[in-house]
């Protein structure tokens, strides 16, 4: 059964007639299935992931959880192919094509390290991902001009990652992955360093973007990302499962 199949059953009605009522349909837009990943350390072998199955639909938000070094953030670099698998697969909905060479309107990453280049300003890290993908140069400046607005860095657009703090390049760093409108937004921590106003800021934000049909998974150790998560799955030495007490 394709995650793509909708399932209809017979409901009574009042006169005895019997009315076909769809369940909503999940759309499957990344899927893990079977994701091991090893590390060597000298003669010793570390199982970062075992044997993980995870699939991401379009319009949910998911967190990530579990302790640190229970594998959260090695799964995100999976799932992006920043890192490669050493048994399973991760397939992209509606291609063949690895996650690693999918543009960032496919896939984008927040990592947990905010990871700007030095020498462009916050406008022109966050225009990046138009410049490679080629966007129309009018269009890409609005984009990026309302995307730093609603993260409230619309005053630092000209200032180099140096002179910002590690929360205002967080933000930046969010705004670079968010004005490409992946249809999956991986990030890894990325209300780490913001107060309230400005996690605030980074969760609408992120919303924003599931609503209007695409796919997001956080990892994260905030009350308030578990708070507005559609589902909550946990991390343990490895191994992914669903927390309980989350749809």
């Amino acid at each position: 059964m394709s995650p793509d199949e909708i399932w209809a059953r017979p409901v009574p009605t009042p006169d005895d007639a019997t009315e076909v009522v769809a369940s909503p349909v999940r759309r499957s837009v990344l899927v893990a299935r079977g994701v091991t990943r090893v590390f060597r350390r000298g003669s010793e072998e570390v199982r970062a992931l075992k044997s993980v199955d995870l699939e991401l639909n379009r319009g949910e938000f998911v967190a990530l959880v579990g302790r640190s070094g229970s594998g959260k953030t090695t799964l995100l670099n999976v799932l992006c192919g920043w890192e490669p698998v050493d048994d399973g697969q991760v397939h992209f909905s509606d291609t063949s094509v690895s996650v690693a060479d999918l543009g960032w309107e496919r896939i984008a990453l927040i990592p947990q390290s905010p990871g700007l280049l030095e020498d462009l300003s916050a406008v022109e890290n966050v225009a990046l991902p138009h410049r490679l993908a080629g966007s129309p140069k009018q269009a890409s400046q609005e984009a990026v001009k309302e995307m730093l607005e609603g993260l409230g860095i619309g005053g630092l657009a000209d200032r180099f990652p140096t002179e910002m703090s590690l929360g205002e390049q967080q933000r930046t760093s969010v705004a670079r992955a968010l004005v490409a409108n992946p249809d999956v937004l991986l990030a890894d921590e990325p209300t780490a360093h913001q107060d309230e106003h400005s996690m605030s800021r980074v969760l609408d934000a992120i919303r924003r973007l599931v609503d209007s049909d695409h796919a997001c998974l956080v990892a994260s150790h905030s009350a308030e990302v578990l708070d507005r998560a559609d589902r909550v799955v946990e991390m343990r030495d490895g191994v992914l499962s669903t927390r309980a007490g989350r749809s």
